[in-house]
This record gives C-alpha cells, sequence and structure tokens, in this order.
C-alpha cells in the first residue's frame, strides 16, 4: 500500500491543510485514497471524508495498543490506491509522561511509513534547514523523505527556504502561500466540524486541494508513497472469531449524528453490525422520534452545547430516548451523549434519564486515561481494563447515590460515569477496536431485552 505520514515539528503548523490538501488532489486524479488520522481526534477525519469519499479512521497506539495499528490501517486502506495519515501535534509528541507512545512517529515505524514534515516557515529564513536536520537525526528509525514549506510570504522568501534546505539534503516537496480561504474556523474544543459547516467546508476543501495541487510536486510525493516498503500482517476484521454461530437479521442500534453528535469512530459501527444488528443512524436535532423498532442507543461525542436550545427544544426525542432507557434496553453515551441523557445542561431541559445536571465551564479536562469498569454494564464487566480520552469543557454534578461507570487509575484516582439499567454513560472516550466485546454486549443485551418484550424467555 502506497503512503505517506504528514507530520510537523509541533501543532499549528498546517498538517490538516496539506494533509486534507493531499487527499483532495490525488482523489481528484482518479486515485481511491485512504484517510487516516494519528490520535483520537474526531473533528479531522470529517475533513478527511470530505476530501476522499471514504470515511476518515484514527490510528492510536495509547487507546488501541501499538499491536492494533497496523492491522487497523490495512483494513481501513484494503482497496485504495493510497493511504495518507494526518499525524498529532509535533512528530515526536506522544501520550504524557510515556516517550514515544502513540506518537506520529511512533505510528510512523508500525506502519513503516516515509514521513514529510509541513513547517511553518512564516518566521524562519536559513534557519529552517537547523530545524529540519533536528527532525531528521532525532530517531533514525523514522524516515523523513522531505518537507513542505507551509505559510510562505513570497517568491523570494521561497528560494531563500529552498537554497538553506538543499544544503541539508532532505528534498523540498513544495512550497505553500498563505490563503484565508483555507482557514478553518475554530472554537473550544478545536475546529468547526464539517458538519456544522456544509457548503463551506465543501470549499475549504476545495481550497486545500487547490493550494497543494499548485504548490506541492504530487508525482514526487507519490513516488515516495509507492517506495514504502511492504508490510506483512492480517488488516483488522470486526468479526468476532469467538462468535462464528452469530446471526443477522438482530436488533436495530440506532446511532445520534447531525451537527450536535460528530465525534464517533467508523469501526464502533461495524462492530455492532459484525455482532448482527442493524445499524441506523439519526439526527437529535431534527428527528423527533428513534429509527422505527430501535432496540438499542448509542450517542457518541460532540458539541451538545452550541446546541442545547434546540436539543432542549426537541421534546418528543427526549422522551422517547427516556422511554427507551426506562425498558432497560442498552443506551451507550459517551462525553455529549452523557451530557444529552442528563436532567439539564445550562439550564435547559434535556432527556432526564440521569439524576444529574451539566454546565460549561471555563476549565478544559483533555487527556489519554486508564480505567477500570467498577460494576457489571451492558458495555463492560466489573473489571474490564480500558483505555480512553477525556476532552471537554462540562461538568457534570450527579446526585446522590449515582452508580459509576469507570474507576480511573491514571493519571490520577477517581471514579467517573453512570451506570443505571442499561444506561453507560461517561465522559470517557474508548475504541471499541480494543474491547470488541463491547458491541457485542450491546447487541446481546438488545435482543434479550426485545425477546422479554414479545414474552419470550432468553435462550
Amino acid at each position: 500500500m502506497p503512503r505517506l505520514v504528514i507530520a510537523a515539528p509541533s501543532s499549528g503548523s498546517g498538517k490538516t491543510t496539506v494533509a486534507t490538501g493531499l487527499m483532495a488532489a490525488f482523489a481528484g486524479r482518479g486515485l481511491a485514497v485512504s484517510p487516516h488520522k494519528v490520535g483520537p481526534d474526531y473533528i479531522d477525519p470529517g475533513y478527511h471524508a470530505l476530501a476522499t469519499g471514504r470515511p476518515g479512521r484514527n490510528l492510536d497506539a495509547y487507546l488501541c495498543g501499538p499491536e492494533l495499528v497496523a492491522p487497523l490501517f490495512a483494513h481501513g486502506a484494503r482497496g485504495c490506491d493510497l493511504a495518507v495519515v494526518e499525524g498529532v501535534m509535533g512528530l515526536f509528541d506522544g501520550a504524557s509522561g510515556q516517550g514515544e507512545l502513540a506518537s506520529t512517529a511512533h505510528v510512523a515505524k508500525l506502519l513503516r511509513a516515509p514521513v514529510v514534515l509541513v513547517v511553518d516557515a512564516s518566521s524562519q529564513a536559513r534557519s529552517v534547514a537547523a530545524l529540519v536536520h533536528g527532525f531528521a537525526s532525532f530517531d533514525p528509525e523514522v524516515r523523513l523523505a522531505g518537507v513542505i514549506l507551509n505559510k510562505v510570504g513570497s517568491d523570494r522568501h521561497e528560494a531563500i527556504l529552498r537554497e538553506a534546505l538543499d544544503e541539508s539534503g532532505v528534498p523540498v516537496f513544495g512550497a505553500l502561500r498563505r490563503g484565508a480561504e483555507v482557514m478553518t474556523p475554530s472554537r473550544h474544543l478545536g475546529l468547526v466540524p464539517v458538519a456544522e459547516r456544509g457548503a463551506e467546508a465543501v470549499a475549504a476543501v476545495a481550497a486545500m486541494a487547490e493550494l497543494v495541487r499548485v504548490g506541492c510536486d504530487l508525482d514526487a510525493l507519490y513516488a515516495v508513497a509507492r517506495s514504502a516498503p511492504s508490510s506483512a500482517g492480517a488488516a483488522w476484521e470486526p468479526d468476532a472469531p469467538e462468535s462464528p454461530d452469530r446471526k443477522r437479521g438482530g436488533p436495530l442500534v440506532a446511532v445520534a449524528g447531525g451537527p450536535a453528535f460528530t465525534f464517533s469512530y467508523a469501526e464502533h459501527s461495524e462492530l455492532l453490525a459484525a455482532a448482527g444488528a442493524e445499524v441506523v443512524n439519526f439526527d437529535p436535532l431534527r428527528d423527533e422520534q428513534l429509527p422505527d423498532g430501535t432496540g438499542a442507543l448509542v450517542i457518541g461525542g460532540g458539541f451538545p452545547e452550541v446546541y442545547a436550545s434546540e436539543l432542549s427544544a426537541n421534546e418528543p426525542l427526549r422522551k422517547a430516548v427516556g422511554e427507551l432507557a426506562r425498558s432497560g434496553a442498552p443506551v451507550v453515551a459517551e462525553c455529549a451523549g452523557l451530557l444529552y441523557l442528563a436532567r439539564s445542561l445550562d439550564g435547559q431541559p434535556m432527556c432526564g434519564v440521569l439524576d444529574a445536571d451539566a454546565r460549561m465551564s471555563e476549565r478544559l479536562t483533555l487527556g489519554y486515561r486508564d480505567a477500570v469498569a467498577v460494576s457489571d454494564s451492558v458495555l463492560a464487566a466489573n473489571g474490564t481494563r480500558v483505555r480512553g480520552h477525556e476532552f471537554h469543557r462540562t461538568v457534570v454534578e450527579p446526585g446522590a447515590g449515582a452508580t459509576p461507570a469507570w474507576g480511573i487509575t491514571r493519571p490520577e484516582r477517581r471514579v467517573e460515569g453512570f451506570v443505571q439499567g442499561g444506561v453507560h454513560a461517561s465522559y470517557l472516550h474508548v475504541h471499541w477496536a480494543s474491547v470488541p466485546q463491547a458491541a457485542r454486549r450491546i447487541v446481546a443485551q438488545a435482543t434479550e431485552v426485545a425477546r422479554a418484550t414479545e414474552g419470550v424467555t432468553p435462550s
């Protein structure tokens, strides 16, 4: 599989612009491009999907373990002509206190992929050569194939930069001028997701593609991608080998989407389908009822705080969610889903499934977490160990006697989340590829609840 990793010395250098632009530019040449993102980020993959027409997929060596990175990559890239992997933060920045773990460099080594470094050259001249030399020599196992210069001010500026890098022997694959049309707006948790921008996002991705097409040597970049060595090993499969007798025609699992709930991993729906479920998406901002026959509900992350008034105004759906939760059917909620299930969010009535109120906070909670399930739930058996990620600016104040979902063991010790009947609600984002039994538990409980409702004793 021809492949490239797009990295940078630091955040804000232009990785997303370059990676998304490359994806769209190569797709415009008729190539089937597989898009990937290092780390737990949900927003960049939305832009990648818009650029390629394929699901944006995450490669996270912390959440899923290093052993799953290459198989998940192979799964996503199956049948494609080229894979482009956007890095996270700086090239060598990984999980705090864990060395290279989950860094872009770590993932590049696991994939045996060449790295192209995007350098913000806006305030540099000849010193760019020293910067690039340091990144090229820091870890001999990382193959730095070349650089793309970003935010170049003029032809003269570009000439100075290229001359300096010629001396270093590091190839320059492109030089991109500053362009406001490719800027994507941000707010309290990063870029505004594609689902909220509509035509603006389409125009921005088209502008990124044109910027890269004009400013980069696509033929040289594709040649570098094709120089990646072959890698042995099987692709990850959502089918559970220990469940060969799984049956199709299982329960319908409704998955929340739309502008308020944009955070999800593509593998979650694939795992649910592999466990026998029919997976249907719905939009809590527009749909007044759950899909007909819903037997389980999954509400991922997103920005309900931005849409609190609209979500609150959709009273029929809030009631439907409450009725489903009270029936014992599985309801799994992460972060934004937790807020939606609360009694209120910033004073606006929500679903009232949980005896808790949520509000915005000035404090950003961000980082990887190690956790253990502290009670049996639809998602995990008591004692199940997982790795997750938190990313929010909200606080949930639970009522007395709430049963927690997780015991956080690192970086601090505390309990978090809610388990209540068939409901599992938590701030913790978990990648189910590392705990595939989660999807099977959801489908199994939905099946049991449906049988009990029909008066049939579960086998």
